[in-house]
């Protein structure tokens, strides 16, 4: 017999896990990052020292041997330059990885959806077309599920899935995981789990996609209410 983990105990652990593993390579980034700095500012007293040394060495000597002073000042800030504009790049890689590893922390999206007798609710790659129709499906770059007639609730998986809730929810949960490649559904007020789409490859950054579906003579009229909660 298997035990039984709570839905929102395990959805809390598992966020837990994927939360420290990211922080720890952003921390290991950041590490890194005060690395380089250090190992300029080391490069720089040493380029300030061989300046001053160069300097001494070359005062008492004649005018050519001055112009060879020049010559070794200005190679010596070259060389400082060019290690300076390379370790700035690199930070700025660096800190590029670090913001991609933030964006691909676990986010939520949580809509009211109380009063609705239809709705469209999900998330959608970016590149998606948005200026013709397409098919809702995860072929076609969307994750989506849908109420219909007041009760009729459908997860547009390949192929779409009919869903049967305990109870309407009246605040519906968006939760993508970006590593773990999920998309999930689930009924805020009653921490229960309505439909994941699993297995999903994120090739590019996702969007939430919404609709509140017609109106319905005033049947529909009440509006989606957004409030997007970042898991950190």
């Amino acid at each position: 017999m298997h035990d039984v983990v709570p839905l929102k105990e395990g959805y809390e652990g598992e966020n837990a896990e994927l939360e420290t593993d990211i922080q720890q390579m952003i921390q290991k980034r950041q590490l890194k990052i005060e690395e380089i700095k250090h190992s300029v500012d080391l490069s720089k007293e040493e380029a300030d020292r061989e300046i001053a040394e160069g300097v001494q060495v070359f005062t008492a000597l004649k005018e050519s041997v001055e112009r060879g002073q020049a010559n070794l000042i200005n190679t010596i800030k070259e060389k400082q330059k060019t290690t300076e504009n390379q370790a700035e790049d690199f930070i700025k890689e660096l800190e590029q990885e670090i913001s991609e590893l933030k964006k691909r922390s676990s986010e939520v999206e949580q809509v009211q959806v109380k009063g609705k007798t239809g709705w469209n609710l999900g998330v959608a790659r970016e590149s998606i077309n948005r200026k013709e129709e397409i098919p809702l499906s995860p072929r076609w770059g969307n994750w989506i599920a849908w109420l219909r007639n007041g009760n009729e609730y459908e997860a547009l998986d390949a192929p779409p899935v009919l869903l049967s809730l305990k109870s309407q929810p009246q605040k519906v949960g968006v939760f993508v995981d970006y590593e773990e490649g999920l998309v999930s559904f689930y009924d805020v007020d009653a921490a229960a789990l309505i439909y994941s789409f699993t297995g999903c490859s994120f090739t590019e950054k996702l969007f939430p996609y919404f609709s509140p579906c017609v109106n319905d003579d005033d049947k529909n009229s009440s509006p989606l209410i957004i409030s997007p909660v970042r898991v950190n």
